[in-house]
């Protein structure tokens, strides 16, 4: 895969030259696995991966999208815990998990996108998910008797600032 040249957030004022326009976040897109629905677990990046999602200070998720499903009555929540301390050679300690923030209850038993309002959404859909520190994606069963399964998506997130250019 590519490497990133850079971690900067990007920022576009859309061509004017003169820096009057107010500037935009740009949209990302991170890939994520839940290898069993029914479980209460930390979301990893593939299933060929142990890598755990992590989505920086300020995120906006505004919407999850399931590419592969697991078919069946199969709900699930995502939320996120924030993470407290991190980075090389420190133990990563998490604070209070919100389960279902991004997806509440949702039905991931077939290939959807689940947005800001829409049936199955959490209640930080659409605003920032923590504005001081890392947060870790998690999942947990959306509801009781719920199939287990496999879900394979994406999230899709922009970080908000002032919109102001920097240069």
């Amino acid at each position: 895969m590519t490497q990133a040249t850079t971690s900067a957030v990007w920022r576009s004022t859309g061509g004017d030259q003169t820096r009057t326009a107010t500037a935009g976040s740009m949209v990302m897109v991170a890939p994520f696995y839940i290898a069993n629905t029914a479980a209460t677990a930390n979301v990893t990046v593939s299933s060929s991966s142990n890598a755990t999602v992590i989505l920086p200070a300020n995120a906006v998720v505004t919407d999850v999208i399931v590419t592969v499903a697991p078919g069946g009555n199969c709900a699930a929540n995502i939320g996120f815990t924030p993470i407290k301390t991190y980075g090389p050679g420190q133990t990563i300690t998490t604070g209070t998990n919100v389960p279902n923030a991004f997806l509440s209850g949702a039905n991931v038993a077939a290939r959807t996108a689940v947005g800001v309002g829409g049936t199955g959404g959490g209640s930080s859909l659409g605003v920032v998910a923590n504005a001081s520190t890392l947060v870790l994606v998690t999942a947990a069963q959306g509801s009781a008797g719920a199939n287990a399964g496999a879900v394979t998506g994406l999230i899709r997130y922009f970080v908000a600032d002032n919109g102001q250019q920097n240069v």
